[in-house]
């Protein structure tokens, strides 16, 4: 499996930018295809996920009404729509997925053995 992650650049504070994560391989099937995001000297952290059969989504309480995860099943592609950016959103944003899917870990890097390159998004006036 092969992920492809686009969308990143530098906005204002207040604006908006839109993640896409194409999914590709020989015998791709995944359940579950999350964002995570790492800012400069800290640590990797889960940003939002997505089921691919019923479209069920999970996101950090950091986001919440702020970022919107779809899916494209027809084009394996997933979306990360960010509104309302904050300077502390800034990082590089990186797409996984992975075959099984645990409801109850959809937060944890563990719980995805697919991983793209990442996209770098930097909020900033």
């Amino acid at each position: 499996v092969q992920l492809q992650a686009s969308g990143g650049g530098l906005v204002q504070p207040g604006g908006s930018l839109r993640l896409s994560c194409a999914a590709s391989g020989r015998t791709f099937s995944s359940s579950v295809m999350g964002w995570f995001r790492q800012a400069p000297g800290k640590e990797r952290e889960f940003v939002a996920a997505i089921t691919w059969s019923r479209g069920s989504t999970y996101y950090a309480d950091s986001v919440k009404g702020r970022f919107t995860i779809s899916r494209d099943n027809a084009k394996n592609t997933v979306h990360l729509q960010m509104n309302s950016l904050k300077p502390e959103d800034r990082a590089v944003y990186y797409c996984a997925a992975d075959n099984t899917f645990n409801r109850l870990r959809a937060d944890s890097q563990a719980s995805y053995r697919y991983w793209g390159q990442g996209t770098e998004v930097t909020v900033s006036s």
